[in-house]
Parts: structure tokens; C-alpha cells; sequence
């Protein structure tokens, strides 16, 4: 009987050995809160737990393991797994993906937004310059083009912009600094009480992060088209963690990225379809600049940007000109294909 008990023991520690040794669970540095702009990553850990049989979690946490403008850090050192981060935080850190953040470039869906994001992640010198940090580039978070919210009189002149102080990031910091403004680049959780306590006039967001931030609670108006660019936030994994995946855990996670960026593109879709109810609700008034001021602001925001951009990152090694012609031959590819 005791022999009987050992090896119902024995076999019981084996099998439990045996799978904790292929259980796989990663935490997920985040920041705010659940939103369409993280809709992505919740699809993912779903899908790979699901396809998995519970042997691949993972641990989403929302500010709790770093702060925002410190994803990346935490990665390079194996602090978590996987986290999102925007490049605009950090531009000496991730100067080749800055490309995507030039103020511009014509990107219209968020289906382009995809396609130009993944163009630029797998380029060799990106992938390069993410290694430096332990990263790989798992997928890009998409965000339709920014646009302002804003206090007092509606902007609508790009005289108006002259002197206004306005959350920007990256190279849209830029573009609004070219037409006078005062750009600054404080965390997406720090704009709302900016706003509040007039420190700022504007914001420039996403849809989605002007209601999950705030700041739409502060806006008597909204530019509908002003659409001079937006930022590129990737989601990476720590280079050790994914290769230390088992080849079926490995094949789950990257099956599953498409299928989490489709999840994405619905979700914010429908956000989208429902955005001027939001307007109305919060009696935010819908402004249209006019066509010869948008005109005006590319033609000082946009070529001479990109050119300095170029000229920049081409003398600091980097493949400059290649990655900016690969936005526009993936831009092409895509209307063609569709």
C-alpha cells in the first residue's frame, strides 16, 4: 500500500512538473485604463489562453508594473514580458520608427495605419534599433489622425494657433510649433487636469483618448479636420521571453496578432460611428478649418519636416530615406490592393 502511495505521488509530482515546465505567464505593462486603444492586447492574452488550453496567460497590468514613458526601459531588463508604448516619448530611444509620427503623411483608414506601421516594424534597421532595447515588435496599436479639443473660441485660423499652448507629442509637437504654437509632451494621464487648471488650451488625441483621458469633459470645441498626423504606439515583447517560448506557444502568439488587430479595427469602428452623438451629449462644438488653412499648415508642417527629419536621422546612421519611401510604397500597395 505505502509502494502504491509513493508512485500515485511520484507520478502526481511528475505530472505537475510536467506542466508547470510548459506553462508560459507573462505580464503586460499598460497604462490608464481599458479602452479601444488597448482592445488589441485584451484580444490577444484571450486568444492565447483560449488556443492554449490555459498553458499561455497573461497578466495585463494597467500602470501597476511601470509608468507609461517607462515601458520600454522595463522591457530592455525582463521587468514584464510584454508592454505598449508611444514612440513620441521617447524619440532618441526609437528614432527610426519616428517616421510613422511625421506630421502628413497622408494616412487616411486605420487599416493604412496598420499596413504602413507593419511595413516599417519589419524593416532590418528597425528591428535593429529595437534590439538595443531587448524589443521585438509585435504589432502597432492604430490610431486614426488627431485632432484638437480646446477651450474658449474655437481655432480655426492657423493665426489663432500662434502662442496656443497645446499637448502634442513627436512630430506633431513639431507641426504645431511650426505655426507658433507651444507644444509640450506630458503623459496622456496628466493632459486632463492640464486642461483643468488652464495650463493648457488644447489637446491633440485620438477619438478614443480624448473620452477615456477627459479631456472632452473640458472642450467647448473639436477640429473634425484638421488631421495633421497621429502617434505610433507598438506593442513589443521582451526579446529572452519570446524566445524562450515553445515552438507551439510561439506559433500561438504570432497567429494570433492578425486576429487581434482585426478585433481592434471593429472595436474602433463602432467608436468612431458613434463619435458626434458624443459631441452632441457633451455639447462640444464641431469646428472645419477651412481648406486654404489646412493647405497653408502642410505646406509649412509637412515637406520641410519630413526633409529635416530625413536629413536628421540619415546623419545619425539610420536608413532615413528608405524607411520614408517605404510608408508611401506600402500606402500605394494598399489603395491598390483594396
Amino acid at each position: 500500500m505505502k509502494q502504491m502511495t509513493a508512485k500515485l505521488l511520484t507520478t502526481a509530482l511528475c505530472a505537475s512538473f510536467a506542466t508547470s515546465a510548459f506553462a508560459t505567464d507573462w505580464n503586460v505593462s499598460l497604462w490608464g485604463k481599458q479602452r479601444a486603444f488597448t482592445e488589441h492586447v485584451h484580444k490577444l492574452a484571450e486568444l492565447v489562453e483560449e488556443k492554449s488550453g490555459g498553458e499561455f496567460t497573461m497578466n495585463i497590468s494597467y500602470g501597476g508594473l511601470s509608468k507609461n514613458t517607462e515601458n520600454l526601459d522595463g522591457i530592455s531588463i525582463g521587468a514584464f514580458e510584454m508592454a505598449q508604448f508611444c514612440a513620441g516619448y521617447h524619440p532618441d530611444k526609437n528614432r527610426a520608427i519616428t517616421v510613422l509620427e511625421l506630421p502628413f503623411l497622408g494616412v487616411s483608414t486605420l487599416d493604412e495605419e496598420v499596413a504602413v506601421s507593419h511595413a516599417v516594424y519589419e524593416h532590418p534597421a528597425v528591428a535593429e534599433e529595437m534590439a538595443q532595447w531587448n524589443a521585438k515588435l509585435l504589432m502597432t496599436s492604430p490610431m486614426p489622425q488627431y485632432n484638437l479639443v480646446g477651450t474658449g473660441e474655437p481655432r480655426d485660423e492657423l493665426s489663432e494657433f500662434d502662442g496656443m499652448r497645446v499637448r502634442a507629442t513627436g512630430g506633431l509637437g513639431e507641426a504645431f510649433r511650426a505655426v507658433g504654437a507651444v507644444p509640450t509632451s506630458m503623459t496622456a494621464s496628466e493632459v486632463y487636469q492640464a486642461m483643468e487648471s488652464g495650463v493648457i488650451d488644447t489637446a491633440a488625441f485620438a477619438q478614443h483618448a480624448h473620452l477615456s483621458f477627459g479631456t472632452i469633459n473640458e472642450a467647448d470645441w473639436w477640429t473634425a479636420n484638421l488631421n495633421p498626423g497621429t502617434v505610433n504606439c507598438p506593442v513589443v515583447a521582451n526579446i529572452d521571453a519570446y524566445e524562450s517560448l515553445s515552438d507551439e506557444h510561439r506559433a500561438i502568439l504570432d497567429e494570433s496578432i492578425p486576429e487581434a488587430i482585426d478585433h481592434y479595427l471593429a472595436n474602433y469602428g463602432a467608436l468612431l460611428e458613434r463619435w458626434d452623438g458624443v459631441l452632441d451629449e457633451k455639447g462640444v462644438e464641431k469646428v472645419m478649418v477651412p481648406e486654404e488653412e489646412l493647405a497653408e499648415f502642410k505646406s509649412v508642417a509637412g515637406d520641410p519636416i519630413h526633409e529635416a527629419w530625413i536629413e536628421e536621422m540619415s546623419a545619425q546612421g539610420l536608413p532615413a530615406q528608405e524607411l520614408y519611401d517605404l510608408v508611401y510604397e506600402t500606402l500605394d500597395q494598399t489603395r491598390a490592393s483594396n
